[in-house]
């Protein structure tokens, strides 16, 4: 079913299958066709798999840090990775149309994001867990993140040129890092100003 904002529905099934297909395939070609399998609220659910993954192993394994909680873990991932997604699939969306005129969709930008977003970082966290291989092999899968955003820019965007698509993906990065900090800025400060007022 197609909705006229968020874009088609798409079961967590059907985008598993998707999601094998792009990983096997990877090219703007296999991109396209299925950029318009799901939309946003699809794409979303999806995002949430993994951030539920990622917050359930990162807060069992809270215990091997010092300077993190169980609960910290858990809330801190789920709720991180959605709006983590959502600010950078949003950046690619927001550049890739007003620098280099990109016909995309936000529901097709986010939908072909979450396509190898989601089973690439599930494997990431999953494998980071791993005594001293964990930050080689998080960077390695860091490495193919940025090949595949690549891809799914070219192609959600419809931007042929792959020097825009470089830049698109450079300068979406930069913005979600700038935004990041100054939430994390503006965080701290209301925690701070907490502590402060309770003489905490």
């Amino acid at each position: 079913m197609r909705n006229p904002v968020t874009g088609p529905e798409a079961t967590v099934q059907n985008m598993f299958a998707q999601s094998t297909a792009v990983l096997t395939q990877p090219s703007p070609a296999t991109f396209e066709r299925y950029e318009r399998g799901g939309g946003l609220r699809s794409a979303l659910t999806y995002v949430m798999v993994a951030a539920v993954v990622s917050a359930v192993i990162a807060a069992v394994f809270s215990f091997l840090h010092t300077d993190v909680t169980f609960f910290g873990q858990l809330f801190s991932r789920l709720i991180g990775v959605p709006v983590g997604f959502l600010m950078f699939t949003g950046a690619v969306y927001l550049i890739g149309r007003t620098l280099f005129k990109g016909t995309g969709t936000y529901p097709e930008v986010a939908y072909t994001f979450a396509l190898f977003y989601v089973p690439i970082s599930i494997v990431m966290t999953l494998l980071g867990i791993i005594p001293i291989l964990g930050w080689l092999i998080s960077l390695a899968l860091s490495l193919v993140l940025v090949y595949f955003g690549f891809l799914a820019v070219q192609s959600s965007m419809n931007l042929r040129d792959q020097t825009q698509a470089a830049v698109t993906l450079v300068l979406a990065w930069i913005a979600q890092a700038v935004v990041g900090l100054i939430v994390a800025a503006v965080v701290g400060s209301v925690f701070a100003v907490g502590r402060a007022v309770t003489g905490g």
